[in-house]
């Protein structure tokens, strides 16, 4: 484990414990079985497994809330993969600037986050920190959690709305451990397949703090196909708030590197009515 991750879970040690593991052969073991009962989320976190769906339902779900006219800013944290080439083309964007230059400042406030936020052309309820094509995490500066947390606290300032597209890998990137930590709510995506409840079983020990606040986790099983057993994974997994669909037409999207586009196909319509129903419920819409 990093040292890194080691300084974020050492603050507060005296703190109560949350058992968040899970095992497949006790499903019931899992103790994330009620959504959160607080209806005052700004902050939402968007984790999960590898190739869980984290950046297509963080960008369908601003895309959502931006819809209903209401502000929404979009944090693609990803650092080793930028998302923001294959979320929407350049031409869709006002201007490319990037999420790095916010973290590699010594200080973080509202200037330095207008100067390098990124506006979509087609919506003005959207705004977008991301790192840029070919960018990494050595492209600028080292950050901290200071920094990180400056970021979030800034944008409960600025926005009623807001998304973070966190990374899988928690105990080698700040901002999404911090987003984790500081999040109103945290929406826990888990693919139906082994692979990924295996991803999960080794990464949910990591979470044993209770900074990570088990009651504020939603859980839901994410791009679900006909073929697959979703039942029995809700039930390995002690039972899911929500349930994301597969579409055919979100997939070409994001080959196509359009993800705020609309949807419009039949084999859409019950992922729209998922997305709608996540956003509702996280932000009582």
């Amino acid at each position: 484990m990093s040292s890194l991750f080691k300084s974020l879970m050492s603050r507060g040690g005296d703190d109560e414990e949350v058992d968040l593991e899970f095992d497949l052969a006790n499903p019931e073991s899992d103790c994330f079985e009620l959504p959160p009962d607080r209806r005052d989320n700004q902050i939402l976190a968007v984790w999960g497994s590898p190739s869980s769906g984290k950046t297509i339902i963080s960008v369908k779900l601003a895309r959502y809330i931006a819809s209903q006219k209401k502000n929404v800013v979009l944090v693609l944290a990803d650092m080793s993969a930028p998302p923001l080439p294959y979320v929407c083309p350049p031409s869709d964007l006002e201007a490319e600037t990037s999420l790095g230059n916010i973290l590699a400042a010594a200080h973080v406030d509202g200037n330095l986050i207008r100067q390098n936020a990124i506006l979509h052309k087609k919506n003005e309820y959207l705004t977008m920190l991301a790192m840029l094509k070919g960018e990494n995490a050595f492209s600028y500066a080292p950050y901290t959690e200071t920094q990180a947390r400056e970021l979030l606290d800034e944008l409960r300032k600025m926005c009623d709305h807001i998304i973070i597209d966190c990374t899988s890998n928690i105990t080698g990137d700040t901002l999404s451990a911090v987003s984790l930590i500081e999040s109103d709510a945290v929406l826990r995506l888990v693919s139906c397949d082994l692979k990924s409840i295996s991803y999960l079983n080794s990464q949910l020990p990591l979470l044993l703090d209770n900074k990570f606040n088990a009651n504020k986790q939603y859980k839901a099983a994410s791009n679900i196909s006909s073929f697959q057993a979703d039942d029995e994974i809700e039930q390995i997994i002690g039972g899911v708030n929500f349930k994301i669909p597969h579409s055919d037409e979100v997939y070409r999207q994001f080959l196509a590197g359009n993800l705020f586009s609309g949807l419009n196909e039949k084999d859409s319509k019950d992922f729209r009515r998922a997305v709608s129903k996540i956003a509702n419920e996280v932000f009582e819409l």
